[in-house]
């Protein structure tokens, strides 16, 4: 049991020590001479205007963790969908709870209001 420990410590001290590597030598062999033109702020070839502090509505965040649970959603779905006939009609069920759960969550977000889109 102690070989086994052993061996994922060791990887991991590998991985670290490579990523420590690499950081040393891009620090050592980039070109560093900073400009007036390099550290000025740079976005989609506009020069910056105003602040640079925005405030957001929380609905984008809303619409964001959906976005992500139903891409979980996905990643869950597909890949039984390519093994579900060898397990049969139990995995069926299972993601068939799976969906309901994630449709009553849809459907209270659209009940709530929460999917309407509404101008400033």
């Amino acid at each position: 049991m102690a070989t086994g420990w052993l061996v994922v410590g060791a990887v991991t001290a590998a991985g670290v020590l490579f990523f420590v590597a690499a950081m040393a030598a891009n620090r050592l062999l980039r070109p560093s001479v900073p400009t007036l033109e390099k550290v000025t702020t740079y976005e989609s070839g506009v020069d910056p205007v105003g602040r640079g502090w925005s405030q957001s509505h929380v609905r984008y965040y809303l619409y964001a963790f959906l976005y992500v649970v139903f891409a979980v959603d996905a990643v869950y779905l597909f890949p039984w969908a390519t093994v579900v006939a060898r397990f049969g009609w139990a995995t069926v069920a299972e993601m068939g709870v799976f969906l309901g759960v994630l449709a009553v969550g849809l459907l209270h977000a659209w009940r709530r209001g929460a999917l309407r889109w509404q101008g400033q």
